[in-house]
């Protein structure tokens, strides 16, 4: 893999959440910071997103959360990171976050993680970009997520290489490991994003 500068994480945005995926926010955003990664990041200040960029914060990363004007003006924005990107709308925000990362991770989260995360498999099915996606399994989390993805491929929907794309970790600590573990991008892209 290409060195890993950026990494950006999709995390759920909800407080009425177990304390196990809170644990794995805070553990995710030090080991992004202590590894000297730069983490980018919807750019909220509840639910896992606080959490995440809090810990990587506290462990002296540099963070970078993006977010659409109207979410600051409802004052969930996190006016606490190193960089805070006000943006126009929630697809300029997935562009940008796309554009400042080198990889993804996928905590858990709601149809805003899913959104988010589909999209990127989405586009890298379509051969727009070979940047890895990486969910975390926290609990036993993304279980009927895998389950779902093997329908899709079973029902010949998609191809079991794009199936593949999903790469699934047990714990954070396997998150770093994997992504220097998966092969470097080979193609370029048949087009520009956007």
């Amino acid at each position: 893999m290409v060195p890993l500068k950026s990494l950006c994480v999709y995390c759920g945005s909800s407080n009425r959440i177990a304390h196990v995926y809170r644990e794995a926010a805070a553990e995710l955003g030090r080991t992004v910071a202590e590894a000297g990664i730069r983490l980018v990041f919807g750019g909220g200040r509840v639910g896992l997103m606080g959490v995440v960029a809090d810990a990587a914060l506290a462990a002296g990363g540099h963070v970078i959360g993006v977010v659409p004007r109207h979410l600051q003006d409802l004052e969930v924005a996190h006016e606490g990171v190193t960089e805070l990107r006000i943006v126009d709308s929630m697809h300029t925000r997935k562009r940008m976050m796309f554009d400042l990362a080198d990889a993804f991770v996928a905590l858990p989260g709601g149809f805003g993680t899913l959104d988010e995360m589909f999209e990127i498999i989405t586009w890298r099915q379509l051969r727009l970009h070979e940047k890895p996606l990486v969910l975390v399994d926290v609990a036993g989390y993304w279980g009927p997520l895998r389950a779902m993805v093997e329908e899709i491929v079973t029902q010949g929907f998609a191809r079991p290489e794009h199936g593949a794309m999903l790469t699934v970790v047990e714990s954070v600590g396997d998150v770093l490991p994997m992504l220097g573990a998966l092969p470097s991008p080979r193609l370029r892209p048949r087009v520009q994003l956007g």
